[in-house]
């Protein structure tokens, strides 16, 4: 019965993240400023500030499909942008 089981053990101590968490930022000599740049910029590239602006509040079925929608339209019209300048070149 427990044969099924047997390949989750090594599974079980580890957290499971969503992609782009999980990152690191040393802290060399003390030197707390640096570091806190680097981990706002890391957060920033990875768009955990959009993320926590978002969860804040609660966010309606109707809003957040059509903030979907306009994500999805930002993303053609850069990806068109991009391949008509590489079509330029």
């Amino acid at each position: 019965m427990m044969e099924g089981r047997e390949g989750r053990e090594g599974r079980e101590g580890r957290e499971r993240r969503p992609p782009g968490i999980g990152g690191r930022i040393d802290v060399i000599g003390n030197q707390i400023e640096p570091a806190l740049k680097a981990l706002k910029k890391q957060m920033l590239k990875d768009g955990t500030f959009q993320e926590m602006k978002r969860r804040a509040f609660y966010e309606k079925p109707s809003v957040k499909r059509k903030r979907k929608q306009a994500q999805a339209r930002k993303k053609r019209r850069r990806a068109l942008k991009r391949s008509r300048v590489d079509d330029e070149e």
